[in-house]
């Protein structure tokens, strides 16, 4: 019987293989949805007088919806399962959200493009809205695509121990990487743990930490005590000496 010990950990190579089956899914449906497309602005036509081009058109609409749905759906589990185990669960969940947005953005414009509907005004009310979110969420977005930059360029890992240069984070200190998100990055500290926005972590300067660790800080030295003022001679010590 096999213990706790023997399952595989998320870093082993066994349980980071992406099954094939999800890639050939993902495959053929994107072909399939591609291949709609195609047929659909090529002979598909929904204003046309006779029946055969309008079912060309309505069937490869149907076929992209479905096939792409499919292919987005895929396509985006593999990348959040490929982020969840190069950095963590929370990005990998995040990462899985928005490249399904993604793909299932562009079958809804590839449909329309089909049914010979006129997006134009679609994309100047999306765009409007678009700039009123990134104005209002711009330190959130920020912080957002920052973890993303982390994630990629990979300067640390979960459990990395490094050294942290930062001019708004109080100087030069160590610390232990304890978690990462697409908001946050989790710090221990020899005062406790701290949560540090991405782009505040993306504009500091990063490095493993080395051997020396820091020299502790030197108390303040306490200034001297003054000196106590010697007695003066009184006269009748004079007198009576004489």
């Amino acid at each position: 019987m096999a213990g706790a010990d023997d399952q595989p950990t998320p870093a082993s190579g066994a349980t980071r293989r992406v099954p094939a089956r999800h890639w050939v899914v993902g495959g053929a449906c994107g072909a399939v949805a591609l291949a709609a497309l195609v047929a659909g602005s090529a002979f598909g036509n929904v204003s046309a007088a006779k029946i055969d081009p309008r079912l060309i058109a309505w069937v490869s609409a149907g076929a992209l919806i479905v096939f792409g749905v499919i292919a987005s759906t895929r396509v985006s589990w593999i990348l959040g399962r490929l982020v969840t185990f190069e950095t963590m669960p929370a990005a990998g969940a995040a990462v899985r959200i928005l490249s399904a947005g993604i793909g299932y953005l562009i079958v809804l414009f590839a449909v329309l493009a089909i049914l010979s509907v006129s997006i134009e005004r679609l994309l100047v009310g999306a765009g409007l809205a678009g700039v009123v979110l990134g104005i209002a969420a711009q330190q959130s977005l920020g912080n957002v695509f920052a973890g993303l930059v982390l994630i990629t360029a990979k300067p640390f890992r979960v459990g990395d121990r490094i050294r942290v240069r930062s001019g708004a984070l109080g100087g030069i200190f160590d610390a232990r990487v304890r978690e990462m998100s697409l908001t946050y990055v989790t710090l221990h500290t020899d005062d406790g743990d701290l949560k540090v926005p991405n782009s505040v972590m993306l504009a500091a300067g990063i490095g493993r930490t080395p051997r020396s660790p820091l020299p502790a800080p030197v108390p303040p030295s306490a200034p001297p005590a003054p000196a106590a003022p010697s007695a003066a001679p009184t006269s009748g010590a004079e007198g009576g000496s004489r």
